[in-house]
């Protein structure tokens, strides 16, 4: 794990990341169910805002289009499932779809946006305007005509009633509703999902992203397809957001267009930018402070 990251390198670092995560375990265990849900809320945007690491602090590219992928993944869960419904754990296959939708919405963003070699604030701008565009014809869909299948798309007032995470257990279902056990499981994701991006970003994917963000030119002088690996990024970062949507629906079952209004997408970049943009570890404690 040697490379652009530079916060943590060390074995003093591993020890405090241990210690921290130990006490994170054992938070539960000290701390009410209502706190503790209210927690899990918390974890839920850490993920968008490393994805949004990834593509800013370690790209070079902003993007305020995250919000975009949050709703798109958010509303996509809800429609699956409240078609098809919760038994045999459909709702672990539709946050795969529903993330996997985003994902592929962002290869075919991202493929105009980098190949039509749109940088700097043109890209912001671009993102951003995606983004208002689906909160806009999101909040227009409250006739009974705007539905798919059984599912009302409920215009302004989002959409409600689906069900949450639930995982098949020995012929049982575990509900995770806002509780200690989806606490549990929403840190182990967190875990997973910074330990990965602190392997992909210190690996040759990620030296290579870095020298982007530093000299681009230098970058494809040196023989690097630059809008690959900046397209590579903004999808994984975008899978990242439309993760956080996931949850976030999950976790209270539903989801609205105001979750993709103008506040909702300049805050990651502000979490990400306080808490430093340029490394993983930062990000993490800065967005949840």
């Amino acid at each position: 794990l040697e490379g652009p990251q530079t916060m943590g390198r060390g074995p003093a670092f591993w020890v405090g990341f241990c210690v921290v995560l130990v006490a994170a375990c054992a938070y539960p265990l000290f701390s009410d169910g209502y706190t503790v849900g209210n927690t899990v809320y918390f974890f839920n945007w850490v993920f968008m805002a490393l994805g949004l690491s990834l593509i800013w602090g370690y790209g070079g590219s902003l993007s305020f289009g995250q919000t975009a992928f949050f709703g798109l993944a958010g509303y996509g869960y809800g429609i699956l499932t409240i078609n098809v419904g919760d038994a045999y754990g459909f709702t672990l296959i539709a946050t795969l779809l529903a993330i996997g939708v985003a994902a592929a919405f962002a290869a075919l963003l991202g493929y105009f946006l980098f190949f039509g070699r749109i940088s700097g604030v043109f890209l912001g701008i671009v993102t951003l305007s995606v983004t208002l565009v689906f909160e806009r014809f999101m909040a227009q869909t409250a006739g009974p005509e705007w539905r798919v299948g059984s599912a009302r798309l409920n215009g302004f007032n989002g959409m409600s009633g689906m069900p949450p995470l639930t995982i098949p257990w020995f012929g049982e279902s575990i509900v995770l509703y806002p509780d200690i056990e989806l606490y549990y499981v929403t840190l182990g994701l967190l875990v997973i999902v910074y330990l990965g991006l602190r392997i992909l970003v210190n690996s040759r994917f990620g030296n290579v992203l870095v020298a982007i963000r530093e000299n681009p030119e230098r970058a494809e002088m040196l023989g690097y397809d630059v809008r690959k690996y900046q397209l590579g990024a903004f999808v994984i970062g975008s899978s990242l957001a439309g993760l956080s949507g996931v949850l976030y629906t999950t976790w209270g079952q539903y989801i609205t267009p105001s979750s993709m209004g103008i506040t909702a997408a300049a805050l990651p970049v502000i979490w990400v930018a306080v808490g430093g943009r340029s490394d993983l570890t930062a990000t993490l404690a800065g967005t949840l402070i």
